[in-house]
C-alpha cells in the first residue's frame, strides 16, 4: 500500500478512482490547461505557445508538453525542410476539452477577482468571446489581427465559429493588442469611442461593428449568488 501512495506522489497524482480526479491526473498540472489553451485553435511552435502563456518557464513549457503527448493530449511533429521545427497540435482527446475551457471561461466571469489589465493572448481572447456569445438575430463574419496571430470569425445565434488567418477576413476587421481589443468588446464604451481613441483599430460599418461588440457580455451565470460589495 505505501508503495503505491509513493508511486502515485511520483507521477503527481491523486492516486483515486474518482473519474475527475483520473483527468486531473492528467491535465491537472499547473499551467496544462492553458498549454492546452494555446493549441486549441490550432497547432503551434514551443516559441509561440511560450509567447501566449508568458508567466511559465520554458523548462516547465517543455516537461509540461512531454506530459500532456505521454498522456495522448498532445501530439508533435516536425515540420518540413527547410523549417525543420517542431509544432505541437492537440490530439482528438485534446480537442474535446473545448467544452471544459469554455465552461471554465463562463465559471470565472462570475468570481471575483478578475484582472482584465493582466496579459491576455490572442487565443485566451478568442475562446472568452466563444463562450460569452449571446444569442440574437443576424450574421457578422469579423477579422481580428493582433500581430502574431489573426483570426476570421463569424457568428450568428449565440454561436461563434473561429478560424485561423493570414490577415483578418469579413466584413469588419478589429486590430490591436489582445488586451486592448479585450476592452473594446467587454467595456462599456461604445466601439466608436474605443476606435476615434486609437487604443483599436476598425475597419467596416461602425453600426454594424457596435452590433457584433454587442453580443459579448461577461455576465455572470445564471443563478451564481452574489457578488460581495468588494466586487462589484
Amino acid at each position: 500500500m505505501a508503495e503505491t501512495r509513493r508511486a502515485a506522489e511520483t507521477r503527481r497524482a491523486y492516486g483515486e478512482g474518482c473519474i475527475a480526479a483520473h483527468a486531473l491526473d492528467l491535465v491537472g498540472d499547473r499551467w496544462a490547461l492553458l498549454v492546452i489553451r494555446e493549441l486549441m485553435l490550432g497547432p503551434k511552435r514551443f516559441g509561440a505557445i511560450r509567447a501566449g502563456v508568458p508567466n511559465v518557464a520554458s523548462n516547465i513549457l517543455t516537461r509540461r508538453l512531454e506530459e500532456l503527448e505521454a498522456a495522448g493530449v498532445v501530439t508533435r511533429r516536425a515540420l518540413p525542410a527547410p523549417a525543420s521545427a517542431a509544432v505541437y497540435d492537440l490530439s482528438p482527446h485534446g480537442q474535446a476539452l473545448r467544452p471544459v475551457l469554455l465552461a471554465l471561461c463562463r465559471w470565472g466571469a462570475g468570481m471575483p477577482g478578475h484582472d482584465h489589465r493582466l496579459p491576455i493572448s490572442p487565443t485566451a481572447l478568442m475562446l472568452s468571446m466563444e463562450s460569452m456569445i449571446r444569442p440574437a438575430p443576424g450574421r457578422f463574419t469579423a477579422g481580428f489581427d493582433m500581430g502574431a496571430e489573426a483570426f476570421a470569425l463569424t457568428a450568428w445565434s449565440g454561436r461563434l465559429q473561429i478560424r485561423r488567418a493570414d490577415a483578418p477576413a469579413g466584413e469588419m476587421a478589429f486590430t490591436g493588442s489582445a488586451n486592448d481589443l479585450a476592452v473594446a468588446i467587454y467595456g462599456p464604451a461604445p466601439l466608436a469611442r474605443a476606435a476615434a481613441d486609437g487604443r483599436i483599430g476598425f475597419a467596416g460599418d461602425l453600426a454594424r461593428g457596435q452590433a457584433f461588440v454587442d453580443l459579448f457580455r461577461l455576465e455572470r451565470p445564471p443563478g451564481s449568488p452574489p457578488l460581495p460589495p468588494s466586487a462589484t
